[in-house]
């Protein structure tokens, strides 16, 4: 008998700072819209650091990560990155938590224990540096699809969810 994966989806940002916190924003509506078993776990990964990250994802079989990515394209482009495609594009600014999240899987690879696939799903921003505590309304439109985006890739993992 085969031990069912742990899935551990994090939204990452800092909700007083418009966009920055969309990350968060669409955890809490897949939590709202979507049922899932037991294996997947949702955390508010919020700006916690190394410390605060490290034993999540150590721990997870499956990472998925919802952000604010700083890519190319206009304000609302949606992304999904592996963590290889992350490393590859590290160099360029993605995220104000892109350093504090490679570090986390930096020393999990170290420690051998990085999981299985780690994904991450994110969305441009159009404001990160207005302290405000709501979104901007480009992205409030898109954060429903964020979490859709979330919940499919959720669902590649063999995991049915129920649409509540």
């Amino acid at each position: 008998m085969s031990e069912i994966p742990k899935i551990i989806v994090l939204g990452i940002g800092n909700i007083l700072m418009s966009d920055e916190g969309v990350g968060v924003r669409a955890l809490e509506r897949l939590k709202e819209k979507y049922s899932f078993p037991e294996n997947v776990e949702m955390h508010d990964g919020g700006t916690t650091g190394l410390h605060g990250l490290l034993p999540l994802v150590e721990e997870a079989d499956h990472l998925v990560v919802i952000d604010a990515v700083n890519g190319e394209g206009e304000a609302g482009t949606l992304y999904r990155y592996t963590s290889d495609d992350f490393k590859k594009i590290f160099p360029k600014k993605l995220s104000a938590h892109e350093i504090g999240f490679m570090e986390c899987l930096t020393v999990a690879e170290l420690n051998g224990r990085l999981p299985k696939s780690v994904i991450i799903i994110g969305i441009k921003p159009e404001d990160m540096q207005t302290p405000n505590i709501g979104l901007t309304s480009t992205i409030k439109l898109k954060v429903d699809e964020l979490a859709e985006a979330a919940a499919k890739e959720i669902e590649s993992l063999g995991v049915h969810h129920q649409k509540l």
